[in-house]
């Protein structure tokens, strides 16, 4: 067992000694678990909500620390710092997504909403999916065919809940370009019906016409007054942020392949403007070919020694993983092809289409040139394979693009151009996804060889209008000076795109609100800074779906804790996107349900938000139109019916919008200019979702756990004072300490990780603490077990008073798994049953794979952990404790004692509550 002491303010990490000797006490067991007293209770999980029009001015109520009404300061806007204020003041955001059709609740649902959020301390609303061609009630009257029209009804639901949300404190977040379905019937072509709204909405940074509809429809929202309060969007200081697009982007777009699939309308639009950019730099076809380097390409000798199959199999890997089954063998090939082919049958799907596979190792690849992939296949059913260079040994990582091919049932020949983003000496040629589709494939003709790639290709002139766009497939043909042209095409129309909007937006339309293009990731820092607010998106573990997207019946979760990934977490993933001088908020977040583990989503964000210094928060996503009242988790990202999340988020108010944890002291910096963003991208070292961003320029992944972190761009101001990534080492022994001592994420024992907040008004213990005793100096923790092995979060934050050693009122919230009863949760690989959601489960073996509940989410109540701990207060004072109601209303007190100096109690599942209200006697 091991003994952690923390300083009241300085966390200080003091391991057992001889001379160093820890209170601390084994509390062990299984099942049966034994409480900080000794006495056995089955560890119990109970019957616990949270009530969806709960508003009461209880203990745990904050929304007394909201200004009322919204807006009363003046605008949000950015200060000299980079960071953002109302009137005089520095202001934090926490907030929730409403989605879809729950942004329009009934009129008589909204007073009751809008006060039960305000009560939880959340103080910013991000309306998404106001479009949502999948909800019954969107923003659109679906009296039109067309999506141009307004929904009356709607937009009257959404004026009075926004008006009650000003009333109660609370900003707003108004997302323009999230989920709208174009059609025909806008005035577009035909073909737009055919494509899937995701891929229509690159159409916006290079097709006038809907880019037109965009700006019309940004025009009819937010240029309309709102009745209930008298303002339009535009000028209403209620309105924070407006986005003009979600999780999107032009280069974004293109690496994912949507280019690819546009239908030839749009690849013309795209061409024609591809043209015009070309003859204004070069003006004549001569110049350009003389520019990119003459017309022709370069091969180099062959890299395989058996693409033929000449000799068998031969240097080949057929790879069949994890439940899947195929067989191969040799047939004959095409008759255009000396040799045999290889021939794979699969007869059982896996779980991912990469379980049914075939590569060539040992080939030797250098960073930034060209490779050309030819070969001869068929399917016997249409089916959708990928080629790619990876790594032939661990980590496996890929080393090009990966380009998808398209078989069908006949023979034919195929060319893909790949592009090597680094060197390695046993690199493989990749021919996956065979496991996407059960069908026979058949492959015949392999050759590799290096290449340099076509400058131009026959019949394409500047003159005439012919020189092509570059897909991603084809991106791969084409000379380096070709590519570096076609990037920063691209660049600079994404650029344009956002330039363009937000002057719209400001000049046009007067909006008052900040800004925001899209987040960075989907978007360069580069460009994205040019704006006024700098966003980001982070899901730990977001359900995947091997097959068809969002496929109820075929998903899964991998069920790993975070605590035990610091390095590989969400944090250093959002902080490596900062921008120094700008603003940076996460407006999407989330530990998505079933992860057993995902009562520790708040915590961690609110912590890293303080301590990076960072202006807003977002949890995804709360509530369902018409089903408030619902009493259980209702899907991956449900908020507002978890009630462990909905706690935890009085722990992120108290960390980071009333500012319990610090920033950190010292600032870490890296740059990263416009050249660095094309060059990254022209060389294919970024991916679709991950675009330029310190990852990429050197800066540490572990640096944000201890400093805050930030990227230099173009137009940054420069800090007066900051440390490189040369200044810094990393801590060896898994102890991840803030510079400010605050914050300690420790996995130093790496399958129990646990995270330490300790300041002058809050403190907390969130990972495998059960079993250990943490002292904070004025607070001592005993944790007992708990069903998930230890895991828990217990959480202690004053209320009235400065400090711990000088209050009045303190919140204790202890919490751990959470269920639906009834809620069955399967190993997605075995398809066994690991739990049924029940008050009989007594204890959860550890299981950190693939976990899925199909549709079967279980009924009403949710099932919430009782945590047993041993709390001791250093006080003279007499105290009384009361476990709570779940609106926070006193139910039963807790017996105290006295050791010493201190005030003890414990509390246990027996008290059938999350959280406690400690108060000195008056």
């Amino acid at each position: 067992m091991v003994a952690v002491f923390i300083g009241m303010i300085l966390l200080t990490l003091i391991l057992p000694s001889p001379t160093n000797k820890v209170r601390e006490k084994s509390m062990k067991g299984a099942g049966a678990k034994e409480t900080t007293s000794g006495t056995k209770v089955e560890t119990e999980l109970f019957p616990f909500y949270l009530p969806w029009n709960d508003s009461s001015n209880t203990i745990v109520s904050l929304s007394g620390l909201l200004d009322r009404p919204a807006g009363k300061y003046g605008h949000v806007y950015v200060g000299p710092d980079g960071h953002l204020y109302v009137g005089s003041k520095r202001i934090r955001f926490l907030g929730v997504n409403i989605c879809d059709s729950a942004a329009f609740p009934r009129k008589e649902d909204a007073d009751k909403i809008a006060a039960r959020l305000a009560k939880f301390g959340i103080n910013i609303v991000r309306f998404h999916h106001l479009e949502a061609p999948w909800a019954s009630f969107n923003i659109f009257d679906k009296g039109y065919k067309d999506t141009r029209h307004l929904n009356k009804e709607a937009l009257d639901r959404l004026d009075y809940f926004i008006a009650k949300l000003k009333e109660n404190g609370i900003y707003v977040d108004l997302n323009l370009l999230v989920s709208r379905k174009f059609t025909s019937a806008d005035g577009l072509p035909k073909e737009i019906d055919q494509m899937d709204w995701k891929d229509q909405h690159v159409l916006g940074y290079f097709v006038d016409k809907v880019r037109d509809l965009e700006k019309e429809y940004a025009r009819q929202l937010l240029l309309h007054k709102n009745p209930y309060t008298g303002m339009t969007y535009a000028e209403d200081p209620a309105v924070a942020f407006v986005e003009i697009i979600n999780e999107h982007g032009l280069i974004h777009s293109w690496l994912g392949g949507v280019i690819d699939r546009l239908p030839d309308v749009f690849k013309k639009e795209l061409q024609k403007k591809w043209n015009e950019y070309l003859k204004k730099k070069y003006g004549t076809t001569e110049k350009l070919c003389e520019a990119w380097g003459g017309s022709e390409s370069i091969f180099g000798p062959e890299m395989l020694v058996n693409g033929y199959f000449e000799n068998g199999v031969t240097g080949w890997n057929v790879e069949i993983h994890d439940g899947a089954r195929a067989s191969y063998k040799l047939v004959e090939g095409p008759s255009e092809v000396k040799g045999r082919a290889l021939e794979i049958k699969v007869e059982e799907l896996g779980s991912e289409s990469w379980h049914i596979q075939f590569n060539y190792p040992g080939i030797k690849v250098e960073a930034g040139k060209g490779y050309l992939v030819t070969f001869w296949a068929r399917a016997y059913k249409r089916a959708t394979i990928t080629i790619s260079l990876k790594q032939a040994h661990s980590p496996w990582q890929s080393l090009s693009q990966v380009v998808q091919v398209e078989l069908t049932p006949e023979w034919k020949k195929y060319e893909v151009a790949l592009m090597a983003s680094s060197s390695d000496d046993n690199a493989r040629l990749d021919i996956s996804n065979l496991g996407a589709t059960k069908t026979t494939y058949q492959f015949a003709g392999f050759s590799l060889r290096p290449f340099k790639g076509y400058a131009l290709r026959q019949g394409e002139s500047l003159e005439n209008g012919t020189v092509n766009i570059f897909t991603l497939r084809e991106y791969g043909m084409r000379n380096p000076n070709a590519r570096r042209d076609w990037i920063e095409f691209l660049y600079a129309l994404e650029e344009d795109y956002y330039l363009d909007m937000y002057n719209y937006l400001k000049k046009e339309l007067g909006v008052k609100a900040l800004i925001i293009g899209t987040i960075v990731g989907c978007g360069t820092p580069n460009i994205l800074a040019k704006l006024d607010v700098i966003d980001t998106h982070a899901y730990w573990h977001h359900p995947a779906f091997p097959g068809r997207p969002w496929d109820p019946l075929n998903w899964y979760v991998i069920n790993e804790p975070m605590v035990n990934h610091p390095t590989e977490s969400t944090i250093t993933w959002l902080a490596l996107k900062r921008v120094y001088g700008k603003p940076h908020t996460v407006s999407e977040y989330n530990h998505p349900a079933p992860n057993m583990y995902d009562g520790e989503t708040a915590i961690f964000l609110a912590t890293y938000a303080a301590l990076q210094d960072w202006d807003g928060i977002f949890l995804f996503a709360y509530g369902s139109l018409d089903d408030w009242d619902s009493r259980r988790i209702r899907g991956y990202f449900d908020i507002d019916q978890h009630p462990v999340k909905m706690a935890s988020l009085i722990s992120a108010h108290m960390i980071f919008v009333r500012g319990d944890v610090k920033p950190a002291n010292e600032l870490v910096t890296v740059e990263l200019s416009e050249k660095d963003e094309t060059d990254l991208i022209t060389n294919l070292k970024v991916s679709s979702w991950r675009l330029p961003d310190g990852s990429y320029v050197g800066m540490p992944e572990y640096a944000p756990l201890i400093h805050k972190v930030a990227l230099i761009v173009n137009n940054s101001p420069k800090p007066d004072h900051s440390l490189s990534p040369k200044d810094l080492k990393k801590p060896g022994n898994g102890i991840y300490r803030s510079d400010t001592g605050e914050v300690i994420w420790n996995v130093s024992d790496p399958k129990n990780g646990v995270l330490l907040v300790n300041t002058s008004k809050s403190i907390v213990i969130t990972g495998f603490c059960g079993g250990h005793k943490y002292d904070f100096g004025n607070v001592i923790v005993e944790t007992g077990n708990t069903l998930l092995d230890g895991w828990c979060t217990i959480a202690i934050h004053v209320i009235n008073g400065d400090s711990f050693s000088n209050w009045k009122h303190l919140l204790l919230i202890a919490t751990g798994y959470t269920v639906n009863k009834g809620m069955s949760i399967y190993d997605y690989e075995s398809k066994k049953l690991i739990l049924r959601g029940s008050t009989e489960i007594t204890s959860i073996p550890r299981f950190n794979g693939k976990i899925t509940c199909y549709k079967l989410w279980g009924a009403t109540p949710t099932l919430t952990e009782g945590i047993r701990a041993k709390i001791m207060i250093h006080t003279s004072a007499d105290i009384e404790v009361w476990a709570l109601d779940n609106t926070g209303a006193r139910v039963k007190q807790v017996p105290v004692s006295t050791e010493g100096e201190y005030k003890v109690f414990e509390i246990s599942p027996e008290y059938r509550t999350i959280w406690y209200e400690i108060t000195i006697k008056q």
